[in-house]
């Protein structure tokens, strides 16, 4: 299915059966046997977000360039980390839009270089109309980087429907399980598959991971990440840490998504 980037029609670099978008675990140096499960042959990981020091870091990690490098050895994407919070700020600050835009850039280039990311997860990104043409042209630029990069567009929650256009996936839910559960699907996305879509679901309980899977089935997310650790009130990074059932969702999930 031909998608568009502005006016110039582009196929969308992805091709997934149902499978883990990983958020980013702790260093490599603080959970070495999380990053290492990930590269277990048979894991259904379709990307691992790769984030060293709230970006690339000043210099290149010793640790992470190893996580990085037995991942790429493994087959698993690995995507470079970029605060996009900003990006949309261009156009009602110019000064402030242009110094981030430089900003993410420099950072995306230095991932390429150290870590030869496979592509960017943009955090933070903006979901509104106004702010889609500073993102266009951002991922515009990442891609003249690298060719082929795979852009997820990390919102965690429905944007304009532009955005779909215009990357290869969107984080279109992050939240909780309580919030999950009761969620509803933006119409819009029923126009495209559920390759383009992830869901990232902390406070999962084990007893509820079938039924997290159907929802994702039924909303149309074809990568998600389910865990049973929480954000503690806001106190913690929910996604840091592997799930408790990090067996039985890899067996679920490789199977294909439940009925």
């Amino acid at each position: 299915m031909p998608y568009l980037t502005g006016t110039t029609p582009i196929t969308a670099s992805t091709d997934l059966r149902p499978g883990l978008g990983v958020p980013g675990y702790a260093h490599p140096l603080l959970a070495p046997a999380e990053w290492g499960e990930l590269t277990r042959p048979g894991t259904p990981v379709h990307w691992v977000v790769l984030n060293v020091a709230d970006g690339p870091g000043a210099r290149p990690d010793p640790h992470c360039l190893q996580a990085a490098g037995m991942l790429h050895n493994a087959g698993v994407r690995v995507l470079g980390h970029l605060d996009a919070a900003h990006l949309g700020a261009a156009r009602l600050d110019a000064a402030r839009g242009a110094r981030s835009f430089g900003e993410v850039i420099s950072e995306a280039q230095r991932y390429l270089d150290w870590y030869r990311v496979d592509g960017f997860f943009l955090d933070r990104c903006p979901t509104e109309r106004a702010a889609l043409p500073e993102i266009r042209r951002t991922i515009t630029t990442l891609r003249a980087l690298r060719d082929k990069a795979h852009i997820v567009l990390g919102h965690g929650t429905h944007p304009h429907p532009g955005y779909a256009e215009c990357a290869d996936q969107l984080v279109t839910f992050r939240g909780s399980w309580s919030d999950y559960r009761w969620s509803q699907v933006a119409e819009w996305t029923a126009d495209y598959p559920p390759d383009r879509f992830c869901h990232f679901v902390h406070g999962v309980p084990l007893g509820h991971l079938d039924e997290a899977l159907r929802i994702a089935r039924w909303q149309g997310a074809a990568t998600v990440w389910f865990t049973d650790r929480t954000d503690r009130g806001g106190r913690a990074d929910p996604w840091e840490a592997m799930p408790g059932y990090w067996d039985e969702i890899v067996s679920r999930i490789g199977t294909g998504v439940s009925e």
